[in-house]
């Protein structure tokens, strides 16, 4: 769930900006001020079960709500919500079907939710089998079970992301898979109808063949291709079927067999 930033120039807040002015709450939690204690413990919750803090998600947006809020004097560096400090901040996960639904809650009320492919751990000193699925067959994978979709900005990221994970270069290679999709995604955003959109299909359909490198699939490359795409979707999901989900697979497939 991406929520938008609070927008008002500073000198506009006489009143602090509230749960509900940013959130989709109700009750007691909609009419409290967002503030700076609030905002670190749920940056702390995310970072345990994350290992990051989302772009967009609940706690990027509660601390620069409480920013403003503090910056324009209407909370202190050290307050705290009454509901935050009483009822808790919480993140969880659930794995269902495969996927790894992610809530960020406050009070009991839902703030956050992510929806992404599970890739489960490695046993540590397994080795991966020689047949295991490469990342050009796990974006060829994606070029069938996905190939109608026209090609946007999450998933010409999670492209680019898993060919430097295939190819050990942190940039991407002028004229490569990466950039060819991404030409196409910024393409898209002006064509008019849908059939004169660039797919999946178009692009991913020969990925191994357009790699200049290739390897297999592991959970750390699923890892970043799955980020990759998420930070760059409006509702910070993944595509059913599509790169990510589909890297994803293969890492669980190859961790099957190692």
């Amino acid at each position: 769930m991406s929520q938008a930033q609070p927008q008002r120039p500073a000198e506009e807040y006489q009143d602090p900006i509230k749960y509900g002015d940013v959130f989709d709450v109700s009750g007691d939690l909609a009419s409290k001020p967002i503030a700076p204690r609030d905002a670190a413990t749920m940056q702390a919750a995310e970072n345990m079960l994350l290992g990051q803090t989302p772009r967009g998600g609940p706690a990027a947006v509660m601390q620069s709500a409480a920013n403003i809020n503090e910056r324009t004097g209407l909370v202190g560096h050290s307050d705290v919500t009454d509901v935050a400090r009483d009822q808790g901040v919480t993140v969880t996960e659930t794995v269902v079907d495969d996927q790894r639904v992610i809530l960020e809650s406050i009070g009991g009320q839902v703030v956050g939710k992510y929806v992404q492919p599970n890739v489960p751990m490695r046993s540590p000193g397994a080795t991966l089998d020689k047949d295991s699925i490469t990342i050009g067959e796990a974006l060829e994978a994606s070029a069938i079970s996905a190939g109608d979709k026209p090609i946007d900005q999450s998933d010409a990221a999670a492209i680019q992301a898993a060919e430097v994970r295939a190819t050990g270069n942190n940039e991407i290679t002028p004229g490569g898979i990466g950039a060819e999709a991404q030409s196409a995604a910024s393409l898209n955003t002006r064509a008019m109808r849908d059939q004169d959109k660039t797919t999946l299909g178009d692009i991913l359909t020969d990925a191994t063949r357009k790699l200049p490198e290739d390897k297999a699939v592991t959970k750390e490359d699923a890892e970043r291709v799955i980020s990759a795409e998420i930070r760059n979707d409006p509702t910070m999901t993944t595509t059913p079927g599509g790169v990510a989900a589909s890297v994803a697979a293969a890492a669980r497939i190859n961790q099957q067999q190692g």
